[in-house]
């Protein structure tokens, strides 16, 4: 098929494509929408594809310049590898708090840069036979999407309206919302009728948007995960341990003391575990005869290309040379040893080594997988935290086998995983790209470096926003815990100075006396005063993923993961797997909170409404609607809002806190920068039904531009 092929332009035609406007602005859009993803994958643990409306704003900018198909093509691809690598970084390094070590720019930075980059490189010897070989086979439905908006863009498309408008409409919601507190951030429905129960949802137009653009089957089944969590799993909890006067492990207080947030904490958060992990393998399974063919095809291209049998490319077949990627991936692999040995694992030289190895050797095997299933089904539905946890629980066993289980091995294990999501992550969104290029005549090489380019731009970024999430929603409350004694699972990170005194930071995990967390602990009087809520983990950024990683990692090398509760988990997915469901979705709805599941679900609704009313599901409508880029907008416009307000939120949280110093009274732990609805009407803005309201607007507001049919000619 690839041989009667014919690209929107022709191989013979040539004109402007990795032109320098083209590489700035690709990678002006890959900072942003890195901040942007980074932002979404912390608070709801999950990403859309970035490249739909990265070529919509590419068109509507630059087409009045004079700007080529090929040009646009590179904007999106350099913007693309901004939200893919920050997705894979936001997934796993964040784990690193909960482990106990600090969360380092420079740290962050590397396993980014390394991560993204071989992702591009691992990805050039497979493109001819994922791209170009099986055309007919791997649609990538995202991708040939994409290409139908740059040759209508060409031909003369209007589709940034949608995505302008939608960015704007989330942008006043949020600030609104989560700026001036106007209504209620979170309604809440605890039914006393049925304890343990919880009905709640964080009503922002970024859950809004996802729900949408993954439709209503994924939409649901992610709900139906949350909804067997939280109205049938917490309530059955509470209702056997309701009379138990002692603890249960890991809870530290009696179950009937309990909240159904601290029920999910304790115990829905391991079963959850179990389910994501044995759902994530499952699906790696079902890719093996795939795999299989995949690597071996890659690995006859390279020995192909090794030995010279190769004829001379035109140019929609021009890769960059084999010698870059086996170059490179040796550089990138020095690189990662280095930060192994001189900041994470110093002395062990050897070791650090071969956790190198174990990051080239896993990460090709999961690119050929990721970009492989990003073919069939999407970059945004791409199971990342499947193949990391795949990779976290093969290098975890491995290092328990050697003897690798104390110190910073934990931090060895991540930075392992964390590179290899990256890699992951990043390659699907390649091939993703390579197959818009292909689809529209693109320069394959062109496309490499652009990628390349846009990987080393969204770096700069991405571990400034983790940093800074995570110390703007850092929260100190007052916790008197007395006649403490420091075991194995209190790990103390050093002196730390707070309300006028000093303390010693205690990062807790496994302990059966302590709840897990951040202490501030006075060594003199053997008592906790305060502990530390770090933003990330903290309800504002709960970062599921990155806590997934940490209980995988701390259970397995420290042999204390509560394989009950895991277990729980794996047969509930084996349950749905015997039953014909495809498992992952809903087990990752398991795992979330349903304040997040609930708002998505909400999404998919209005999606299936708008189906129903126009028909477009039956008429075959693609990822490309109004609806679709609408969606796209009140994402990128949601969470650009969530991050420009980071800063006076945490202005003004530091100027409350002082003030409450000086008065001698408990600094303030929820402090907004302008909480108007507070001052205007108190009663209003703490009420579930306003907040509800205001989101079924919302939601009618993309209802009805999602009805109406994209202009495609200017008519």
């Amino acid at each position: 098929m690839s041989e009667v092929f014919k690209p929107y332009v022709p191989n013979e035609q040539s004109m402007p494509e990795l032109t320098l406007r083209a590489v700035l602005f690709g990678a002006l859009f890959g900072i942003i929408f890195g901040a942007v993803t980074v932002y979404l994958a912390l608070r709801a643990g999950l990403t859309v594809s970035a490249s739909i409306p990265i070529a919509v704003v590419a068109i509507s900018l630059l087409k009045r310049y004079g700007s080529t198909i090929l040009e646009n093509n590179i904007v999106q691809t350099a913007g693309s590898a901004g939200e893919s690598i920050a997705a894979g970084v936001a997934f796993t390094l964040p784990a690193l708090i909960f482990l106990g070590f600090n969360l380092d720019v420079s740290r962050v930075f590397i396993v980014a840069l390394c991560g993204g980059i071989l992702g591009v490189l691992f990805m050039i010897p497979l493109r001819r036979t994922l791209i170009v070989k099986e055309h007919g086979n791997l649609l990538y439905p995202e991708g040939a999407a994409c290409a139908d908006v740059l040759v209508a863009g060409e031909r003369g498309g209007r589709f940034a309206g949608r995505v302008f408008m939608g960015f704007g409409v989330g942008a006043v919601y949020k600030f609104l919302h989560e700026g001036l507190h106007l209504w209620r951030a979170q309604p809440t429905y605890d039914p006393t009728w049925y304890s343990g129960a919880r009905i709640a949802g964080t009503t922002t137009p970024e859950y809004l948007g996802v729900g949408y653009i993954i439709g209503p089957r994924v939409a649901g089944t992610i709900f139906a995960g949350g909804v067997l969590s939280w109205l049938v799993i917490i309530p059955l909890i509470k209702f056997f341990g309701l009379h138990i006067p002692t603890p249960i492990f890991p809870g530290t207080i009696p179950i009937g003391d309990m909240a159904p947030n601290q029920i999910w904490n304790a115990y829905i958060r391991s079963i959850g575990a179990g389910a994501v992990t044995t759902a994530g393998l499952i699906t790696l399974g079902r890719t093996l005869p795939t795999i299989i063919d995949s690597l071996r095809a890659g690995l006859k291209d390279f020995t192909d290309s090794r030995s010279g049998r190769q004829v001379a490319r035109v140019r929609t077949e021009d890769d960059l040379p084999i010698t870059i990627v086996v170059g490179g991936s040796t550089v990138l692999m020095l690189v990662i040893w280095a930060l192994l040995s001189f900041n994470i694992n110093p002395g062990h030289t050897l070791a650090n080594g071969f956790a190198s190895l174990l990051i080239v050797v896993f990460g090709f095997l999961f690119v050929t997988v990721s970009s492989r299933i990003t073919g069939l089904i999407g970059s945004s539905s791409n199971p990342i935290s499947g193949m990391t946890i795949a990779t976290l629980m093969a290098t975890c066993l491995i290092f328990v086998l050697i003897g690798w289980t104390g110190a910073a091995w934990p931090a060895v294990a991540l930075s392992v995983g964390g590179v290899v999501c990256v890699a992951a992550a990043n390659a699907g969104a390649t091939s993703q790209d390579l197959k818009t290029g292909f689809l529209i005549g693109a320069t394959p090489w062109r496309q490499q470096v652009s990628l390349i380019v846009g990987a080393l731009a969204s770096v700069l970024v991405i571990g400034f926003t983790l940093t800074y999430l995570n110390k703007t929603y850092t929260r100190q409350e007052a916790r008197v815990i007395e006649n403490v004694t420091v075991t194995a699972e209190m790990k103390d990170l050093g002196p730390v100075d707070f309300n006028g005194k000093s303390y010693h930071l205690l990062n807790v995990l496994g302990s059966r006396t302590i709840p897990d967390g951040r202490y501030y602990f006075d060594p003199a009087a053997r008592r906790i005063e305060f502990q530390e809520q770090p933003g990330i983990g903290s309800p504002d950024m709960p970062a599921p993923q990155a806590t997934l990683m940490t209980t995988v990692i701390n259970g397995i090398l420290n042999r204390n993961l509560q394989w009950g509760l895991v277990l729980f988990g794996v047969f509930i997915v084996v349950v749905l797997e015997l039953c014909g469901v495809r498992s992952l979705a809903f087990a990752v709805g398991s795992y979330l909170p349903i304040s997040t599941t609930a708002p998505i679900f909400a999404g998919g609704v209005v999606r299936w409404l708008v189906e129903r009313k126009t028909g477009a599901a039956k008429a075959g409508e693609g990822e490309v609607s109004s609806g679709s880029l609408t969606a796209a907008g009140l994402i990128a416009g949601g969470a650009i809002a969530g991050l420009l307000l980071v800063g006076p939120m945490d202005a003004s949280r530091t100027a409350q806190a002082a003030a409450a110093q000086r008065a001698g009274q408990t600094i303030a732990t929820d402090a907004v920068a302008y909480d108007m609805g507070a001052r205007w009407w108190p009663q209003l803005s703490g009420s579930s039904l306003l907040a509800l309201v205001v989101f079924i607007a919302l939601g009618f507001f993309l209802y009805t531009l999602a009805r109406k049919k994209l202009e495609t000619s200017e008519g």
